[in-house]
């Protein structure tokens, strides 16, 4: 399962209602290229609710964010597997050596391995929440920071906001993987995001996964409003 696919849409199942989730998957199934489950769903429905997800046929994101000692989180990696998910994150705060551990543990299953993608800043942190921990500088510096130290330690990439696409794309090269959250197709209801991008303007910068939320499944048709954001990256798509 190729956790990159030619439609780039994954659609985030954030509820805990197993039901609810596998109704917008297979609603939204024909028009997207993944799934993301986050720790609420994993939480309220166990391993036997990933497989359920899974079984949909998409790829599946599992949005955990394992931090932990290294040989715990390697054993994160390993009993995460055998439910068949294509990525997995992992807190890339959690040090080099964690990291390689998780990559090490994913290695082993050869070519058809789940990818390991590293969290670097939570969107929720600002500038001031850092100092506060004793993060010297910006936010901005301790992504990219923590983004090459992920690609140095063998993480397949990152999750990132849309602003920091470009910067990442520009310091670790085609090759490294970018997810990222929070996109928002034209027309939709902002909110209180304020630094927010449309599923095109991503994909231009260089972004590889996009991950859509509450603009599909809060819609009255989550599939037709799934099918929107695919023909906005799409215009010509049957």
């Amino acid at each position: 399962m190729s956790p990159a696919p030619a439609n780039p849409v994954f659609c985030a199942l954030d509820t805990v209602d197993l039901r609810q989730a596998l109704d917008w998957g297979r609603a939204v199934k024909p028009f997207v290229g993944g799934l993301k489950i986050g720790l609420e769903f994993f939480n309220a429905n166990g391993p036997e609710g990933v497989k359920a997800v899974v079984a949909l046929g998409l790829p599946v994101f599992a949005d955990l964010k394992l931090h932990d000692i290294p040989n715990t989180v390697a054993g994160g990696v390993r009993g995460i597997m055998p439910l068949g998910v294509a990525i997995l994150n992992i807190h890339a705060s959690g040090g080099p050596a964690m990291m390689r551990a998780a990559a090490d543990e994913a290695r082993k299953a050869g070519s058809k391995r789940m990818k390991i993608i590293g969290v670097t800043v939570l969107t929720s942190l600002d500038d001031q929440d850092l100092h506060a921990t004793g993060v010297a500088g910006n936010a901005e510096d301790q992504v990219l920071r923590l983004a090459r130290l992920a690609k140095d330690s063998g993480l397949d990439g990152v999750v990132c906001a849309a602003h920091e696409i470009a910067p990442l794309r520009a310091t670790l090269g085609r090759d490294f993987m970018l997810v990222v959250p929070g996109i928002r197709p034209v027309g939709a209801d902002l909110r209180d995001q304020k630094r927010v991008m449309t599923p095109f303007e991503a994909r231009a910068l260089g972004a590889d996964i996009l991950v859509v939320g509450r603009p599909v499944t809060a819609a009255s048709d989550p599939a037709a409003a799934a099918r929107t954001i695919r023909d906005e990256l799409f215009p010509h798509a049957a």
